[in-house]
């Protein structure tokens, strides 16, 4: 619901701030801009011509009335045939340069909302790749792709149509005001009094149209949202046959769509015949009014003629400003919203003054409190209401906390211990214990609360964040796979990284042979999220990854959770070679995994409760011990003898 508010929200029509703002991504193609304006400002002087070339034509030449003079008509031949031959070839020349001021200001307009498209799209972009993690758990994922794409689109279309068409229309008004009141004030006014009428129409219109847009828009954002949804759960809605209840959903907000915009349609469908009616009302009263005139000889047949075309003229810009009012709403809209994204603080930054450890890579966690939640204070507020998912596996539900807390729900308390060089140290515990977010702190998606980590004694919050994330590999309990290659999934863009550096890494996880087997081999093409694949070959696939980087530090998150018992055994022989040389940081729920590791810390309910190697873990007879008795009872306990039902949180 937050976010279809969200996408509800319409703001002003016009916000002087958000334009000002708005115009700044223009300063770098001011001389484009500026260019187009004058070509708007030309364009719209030769528009307003045409009648009164037509008037200067019937007055001189045809009707030869006395009061044909104009500082246009007395430059003009008085033989009628050359006369009337030289307004001919005025009228072909305003065309003929009224399509180039056209053709100019369209292109540059064009190609200048274009680049701010391109400007804007990529400082929004670049904003979200700083985004701490957290950022990203209160986010949805199409809420922000609707900022680059849509929002964006919405801005460029009030460059390049919406304000290009509100300057051109009121610059055309003017002109034809001027001209106006310059040849007959008096029926000037008779055409002018048709316009409370059609700005009462007009108001109408928009607030019809205003809410119609605001529902369209609603329905819109509801449509991606649930198609999201269905296609990425496809497998669920299928296996549990309910493909007619989606679908019946489906129908329902697309309804909503269709009828938004069938009310959309019938106030255009009233609107243009009204206006239409009342300018018709205003050239009948000209006639009206004007032919009185023109009897009296008051007033002259070409300006009659003149003030019939103008009137049609004048009422097409009213026309057509209502409908940029609804462009310059949606652009205010998405402004609104893409700069309340860019303006989102980056929590997470590299301090002004570095420092860069110097040793072999020892790690330490120094009583370290950490909490989703926590307002900013020790012992504060609660500062939202859900615990956002784990940052790196991206999925651990969040746990509820009480707006009236005021204890931070704590995922670390007090945890302190060292991973020396070249040491091998496992964590386990329940789900939820705080395992996934050690990683998370190390790799400084969060930052700690109280305490420290540091790397050869220097806090990582006083480190470039490219070098401190420049030291690991990482490979994550869901692999994610890229569009692209398996090889440029290996090598994920680094340049250092040649193709036998590849192909190395994949021997040394045992997977070169699976890729020969592939008809491009290493570069046969990965589909979107490596849906061609296996888990337990996508994980491999994370596993030479990590190793073709050649990390100091190795992190695993549970990397065999999710692969089948021959993968598990290729995976754990490939363990043995990734972690030589290297400090390993391994989390695990199987512990056939870390059985060799020169350390385990056993975490329960966000402390260090264990800490050993295995066998001194088992001999302690503690939650280690209950984890193992309970994980290999049936293979270790004889057919028949009672079961182990020991509780690991006593």
């Amino acid at each position: 619901m937050a976010s279809n508010q969200e996408e509800e929200i319409l703001g002003k029509a016009y916000d002087g701030r958000l334009m000002r703002r708005l115009l700044t991504y223009l300063r770098p193609y001011k001389l484009h801009v500026a260019v187009a304006l004058a070509a708007i400002i030309l364009k719209s002087g030769l528009d307003v011509l045409g009648p009164f070339l037509t008037k200067v034509a019937i007055d001189k030449y045809l009707a030869n009335s006395p009061n044909s003079h104009s500082w246009i008509g007395d430059r003009l031949s008085d033989a009628p045939l050359t006369g009337i031959a030289q307004i001919g070839g005025l009228y072909v020349g305003i065309l003929v340069f009224t399509f180039t001021f056209e053709f100019i200001q369209t292109y540059l307009m064009q190609w200048t909302g274009q680049k701010v498209m391109f400007d804007l799209r990529r400082q929004i972009f670049c904003h979200l790749q700083y985004m701490h993690v957290g950022f990203f758990d209160k986010h949805p994922v199409g809420r922000l792709v609707t900022r680059v794409t849509t929002d964006v689109d919405a801005l460029n279309e009030m460059f390049t149509a919406g304000v290009v068409s509100i300057f051109e229309d009121v610059f055309v008004l003017a002109g034809i005001i001027a001209i106006m009141m310059k040849m007959n004030w008096k029926l000037a006014l008779i055409t002018f009094a048709a316009l409370p009428l059609i700005v009462y129409a007009t108001l109408i219109f928009r607030d019809k149209v205003r809410d119609s847009y605001r529902r369209i828009r609603t329905a819109i954002a509801r449509i991606n949202s649930f198609l999201q949804e269905a296609v990425s759960g496809m497998l669920v809605l299928q296996l549990f046959n309910r493909e007619k209840r989606a679908f019946n959903k489906f129908s329902d907000i697309n309804a909503s769509h269709m009828e938004a915009f069938k009310d959309a349609i019938m106030a255009y469908s009233v609107y243009y015949p009204v206006v239409e009616i009342l300018s018709a009302i205003a050239i009948a009263s000209i006639i009206w009014f004007g032919g009185n005139d023109v009897i009296r000889g008051v007033a002259s047949i070409g300006v009659l003629v003149a003030f019939m075309q103008y009137a049609q003229r004048f009422f097409r810009p009213i026309q057509d400003l209502s409908e940029k009012y609804n462009i310059l709403q949606s652009a205010m809209a998405a402004g609104e919203r893409v700069f309340k994204l860019l303006d989102t603080k980056i929590e997470v930054t590299s301090p002004a003054i570095t420092k860069q450890p110097q040793g072999p890579g020892r790690i330490e966690f120094e009583h370290v409190w950490f909490a989703y939640n926590f307002s900013g204070r020790d012992g504060g507020e609660a500062g939202v209401p859900v615990r956002p998912e784990a940052a790196v596996t991206g999925g651990r539900a969040g746990t509820p906390v009480s707006p009236l807390t005021t204890e931070p729900d704590w995922v670390l308390r007090d945890v302190s211990f060292v991973l020396e060089p070249n040491e091998t140290i496992a964590v386990v515990g329940h789900t939820g214990a705080g395992k996934t977010t050690l990683i998370s702190l190390l790799m400084r998606f969060y930052d700690v609360q109280r305490g420290a980590v540091r790397i050869d004694g220097v806090d990582i919050k006083e480190m470039n964040l490219d070098d401190l994330r420049n030291r690991f590999g990482v490979v994550l309990q869901d692999p994610f796979l890229f569009s692209g290659t398996v090889a440029g999934n290996i090598r994920l863009g680094t340049a250092r990284i040649q193709d036998a550096d590849v192909e190395q890494a994949a021997e040394d996880v045992n997977l070169a042979d699976f890729i020969r087997t592939l008809p491009g081999g290493f570069k046969e093409e990965v589909r979107e999220r490596g849906s061609t694949l296996s888990t337990g070959q996508k994980q491999l696939i994370s596993f030479a990854r990590a190793l073709a980087h050649n990390p100091k530090i190795l992190i695993l998150d549970e990397a065999t959770s999710s692969v089948d018992t021959e993968t598990e055994l290729r995976v754990r022989d490939a363990l043995n070679r990734m972690v030589e040389g290297r400090t390993a940081l391994i989390i695990a729920h199987r512990l056939s995994t870390i059985q060799r590791a020169d350390k385990i810390i056993v975490m329960h309910k966000g402390q260090v409760r264990e800490m050993g190697s295995h066998q001194q873990l088992l001999a302690q007879r503690g939650i280690y011990y209950k984890l193992y008795q309970l994980q290999y009872k049936d293979q270790e306990m004889p057919a028949g003898a009672p079961s182990v039902t020991a509780n690991a949180d006593d």
